[in-house]
């Protein structure tokens, strides 16, 4: 089984993930473009028992604005870890997280929030998957 590797900035907290993501994409969503900083946020999910905290689990704070997302960050540094999304029983490790995992996207989700079109070819859906209690509708390029 693969292993991937990953840390806050500061080297504080330390995860590993095994086997392979669920599902890769991109979020256009306004809340992942507030927390990641930047347009578009790069997501890996998992199912929890493939995502372990190796070290500095003391130092894990959360952010809970909604009960769909558990936001995880290093309480020293500031650094993203993951998301936690109970009710679609998956944890979002930032793609930048797992350094050595090679980032193949799949999908874009939350399309009608993008401020960043992008032309790639990947299907844009307007929010979620049908099975994320999403409406599966897709959008255009």
């Amino acid at each position: 089984m693969t292993l991937y590797q990953g840390k806050c900035f500061c080297g504080a907290v330390e995860l590993e993930t095994d086997g392979e993501p669920e599902a890769m994409g991109y979020c256009h969503c306004s809340s992942c473009r507030s927390w990641s900083a930047g347009p578009v946020n790069a997501f890996t999910l998992w199912k929890p028992a493939n995502v372990r905290v190796t070290k500095g689990a003391d130092a894990i704070g959360t952010y809970h604005k909604t009960d769909m997302s558990h936001r995880k960050y290093c309480t020293r540094c500031g650094g993203h870890l993951m998301t936690d999304h109970p009710p679609l029983g998956m944890i979002d490790v930032y793609a930048a997280t797992l350094p050595t995992l090679k980032f193949a996207p799949g999908v874009h989700v939350n399309y009608a929030e993008s401020v960043l079109p992008i032309k790639d070819g990947l299907p844009k859906l307007k929010d979620f998957p049908a099975e994320f209690g999403g409406s599966g509708e897709m959008m255009p390029e």
